[in-house]
């Protein structure tokens, strides 16, 4: 770690050189405001002649820097607003006034983001930010309405790894790295964090999020702990002046029914939005071995929103997220009944998690923005085998106070938080080696942003967390964007992140919780440097025709991991290894648009490696090649078609082995009846890959078994016929 004081060091005189730099000069001044609301806009573009002007915020008003006299041609847009293009006749003595009205389309292009806390453009934040909008997650909602687990593994870079055959758990690996090194947050509260992470991204349905924003790489100097590996931060919808509502019923030949609903709207006082979804899953046994490949589900998810708005400046939102289910599977004899001779393997889930959330956000007359968002959530969970019972639960808090300041070039972005949870055994039916456990930290952070001209902005964050138990850490990152003209462009960036140890983290493998051992008492935390360097091409030919592609590079080293190591007894013990686990690679992004045609193409190399193995250091089931692709052609109005495709390498399994790479193809049909009625017809998974053709799923008998990690999907080929209803927007 001989990398961190240097770092620190870089961060400091970087914070220093980017607050002494001040932009001078002005041609021109504007104050932007919302049409239907008089609301002062925090974030503008200004484009003339497909060219960016300089803009800098001096309070509520914009200075346009670098106009010539006379009459220019402008553009002014700001994300979820129509652009504007009016004429300027320069010079002139008074601040003018633009109006922008709010647009009533779905954010097909989103262009600012929750995840960088600062309005900037997507395309030019030094924090690279990959978002799955509205558009996906409706139609996510017709393909795969219980969770968002699917169209996450739909991302270069992002593996979803089924954790369990009975249970259906699984957890989100990026760039090679276990999924504890993932942290998801919902509205940038943590919510998902050992014990409470089970079944975390499996009970997230598509319909009632706004979108998802994904950071590969290291997150951990905005976002704390837990965010080595990358960051996935879920978005909540808030309601329009436009009502809107979606219903959808879903069917598929996996015996899953789901039925779910969102309605929303809002005026200048109040506002509201409502989620309710119901899932019923019957138990599935796909190759005939006597053990279900889908677990039996009933599920209930109701997420009720409540906003206020005192003034056009101030927001207040409180919601509530119930998420009730159980799931059921083993032997498919006693999954419907009881127990009788050989037949005797079953193991049920009972999860119950509620959170009730508050964020107030206040624009102050600067342009700034005061935030505070805090949350609380119950989880509990009852897991019932054939011979043991377990009941615990777990209580994560999160509070937090952040401002965002801007100043001409620059803009600031501090806060403090304080976050924990406590982990609580209810009952057991026999003694179990883990201890009630509590975790507490309080975290400082505050990164600046300087643009310097036109073509290069300059990021350095800095964050100081204590933990009660593991102690102070500083983590600083420092980035770069840097625009070489409209169609080139490239990133640079460094940072730390540590993960403290939980024996209830994720796993590529569950184990029975009765067989986990507690944390030695001189266990240290996993310290992190993760490194990302990427080069953009982008090239408009018309308003139909596009091409995009990205090249990426990514290198993260985790210090003293935390290992689990399963022992003769079948205990699993918990320890730091000598040496780091790396992962490197590259990340290859390339989108196309042709009329009405959209392709898109992703090919991730990994090398993710164990340097404390002596020999066979791979990372188990991590492919070093995966490709993906997706054809979508659309006559607009009608009818939707589209092919979904992705190459897995070969893996290596936790014996040495080898398994085989495969190929899984999707494909879609979805017609449009006018405005509201949407009929989609889907088939996953068209060549029937399953594992379970490669080799059993368990070993031992049928009445104690032994089942495999798994690599492959093994629920098979499904199709589902899915109907939408659409009102309003």
């Amino acid at each position: 770690m001989n990398v961190i004081k240097p770092l620190i060091m870089a961060v400091s005189g970087l914070f220093f050189c980017l607050m002494v730099l001040n932009a001078k000069g002005q041609s021109a001044k504007c104050v932007i405001k919302n049409k239907q609301t008089e609301e002062i806009l925090a974030g503008i573009t200004v484009v003339e002649n497909g060219k960016p002007v300089s803009t800098v915020k001096d309070g509520t008003t914009w200075i346009l820097k670098g106009l010539a006299s006379g009459t220019h041609l402008l553009r002014f847009s700001y994300v979820g607003f129509e652009s504007l293009d009016t004429s300027l006749l320069l010079p002139q003595e008074q601040p003018i006034t633009i109006y922008l009205t709010p647009s009533t389309a779905s954010l097909e292009e989103v262009t600012v983001v929750s995840s960088t806390r600062s309005n900037q453009r997507i395309e030019n934040s030094p924090l690279k930010v990959e978002v799955l909008g509205k558009e996906e997650m409706e139609e996510e909602n017709t393909i795969k309405p219980a969770n968002i687990a699917s169209i996450l593994g739909d991302v270069s870079g992002v593996q979803i790894q089924q954790s369990s055959a009975v249970s259906g758990n699984a957890n989100v690996r990026i760039q090679g790295l276990d999924g504890r090194y993932t942290q998801l947050v919902r509205d940038g509260m943590p919510l998902f964090d050992g014990f409470s992470g089970g079944f975390g991204v499996m009970q997230i349905p598509p319909l009632d999020l706004k979108q998802i924003e994904l950071i590969k790489g290291s997150a951990s100097t905005l976002y704390g702990g837990g965010a080595i590996g990358g960051l996935v931060n879920l978005i909540s919808k808030r309601p329009g002046y436009n009502k809107d509502a979606i219903m959808t019923l879903n069917q598929t030949t996996l015996k899953e029914t789901n039925l779910n609903g969102y309605v929303a709207k809002r005026n200048k006082q109040v506002g509201y939005n409502l989620y309710g979804g119901i899932t019923s899953q019957k138990a599935v046994d796909v190759n005939k071995d006597g053990f279900s490949d889908a677990p039996k589900i009933d599920a209930i998810v109701v997420h009720p929103r409540f906003f206020l708005y005192p003034s056009t400046k101030t927001t207040l939102a409180l919601g509530y997220t119930g998420t009730f289910e159980t799931r059921r599977g083993g032997d498919m004899e006693l999954i419907e009944g009881v127990a009788n001779g050989v037949h005797q393997f079953v193991e049920e889930n009972k999860t119950n998690r509620q959170t009730t959330d508050l964020i107030a956000e206040h624009q102050l007359n600067n342009g700034a923005k005061l935030e505070f968002k805090s949350s609380i959530s119950l989880f509990n969970r009852e897991i019932t085998t054939n011979i043991h019972y377990f009941n615990g639960n777990q209580t994560n808090y999160y509070n937090e106070l952040s401002l965002y300041l801007p100043k001409g070039k620059a803009s600031w972005v501090m806060g403090l938080n304080a976050t924990g949870d406590a982990f609580k055994i209810n009952t057991t039916s026999n003694p179990v080696y883990l201890k009630d456990v509590s975790n507490n930290t309080v975290g400082a952070f505050a990164q600046l942003t300087h643009k310097v001209g036109t073509t290069t902005t300059i990021e350095a964050g800095m964050r100081t967390d204590n933990h009660d138990k593991y102690g102070f850490f500083a983590l600083p990152r420092v980035a770069i964007f840097h625009r070489f003209n409209p169609s080139w462009a490239t990133r640079w960036g460094v940072g730390l992140g540590y993960k403290t140890p939980n024996a209830l983290a994720a796993q590529n493998k569950d184990y029975n919780i009765q067989d986990l051992q507690p944390l030695p008492s001189d266990i240290s935390a996993e310290k992190s440097v993760g490194y990302n360097a990427e080069l953009n091409y982008k090239k408009d030919f018309d308003s139909h025709h596009s091409l995009f592609i990205n090249q990426a590079f990514f290198l993260t080293n985790i210090y003293n991991p935390v290992i689990a190591t399963t022992l003769a007894s079948g205990q699993v013990a918990f320890g730091n290894a000598h040496a780091r686990v790396s992962s490197k690679g590259s990340d290859t992004y390339i989108k196309l648009s042709l009329e009405d045609w959209e392709l898109y193409a992703g090919y991730t190399f990994t090398i993710a490696e164990k340097k404390y193995l002596p020999t066979n250091q791979f990372m188990p089931l991590t492919p070093k090649h995966r490709i993906a692709f997706v054809v979508m052609y659309e006559i607009e109005g009608h009818w939707r078609f589209g092919a979904e495709g992705s190459f897995t390498g070969k893996q290596r399994r936790e014996d040495y082995t080898e398994t085989p790479s495969y190929v899984f193809m999707a494909l879609l049909a979805e017609k449009k009846f006018g405005k509201h009625a949407t009929l989609v017809l889907n088939c996953e998974n068209l060549f029937d890959y399953r594992q379970s053709k490669e080799e059993a799923l368990y070993t031992g008998s049928i009445s104690a078994p032994n089942f495999k990690q798994l690599w492959a999907p093994i629920d098979g080929r499904v199709v589902n016929l899915s109907f939408r209803w659409k009102w309003g927007q």
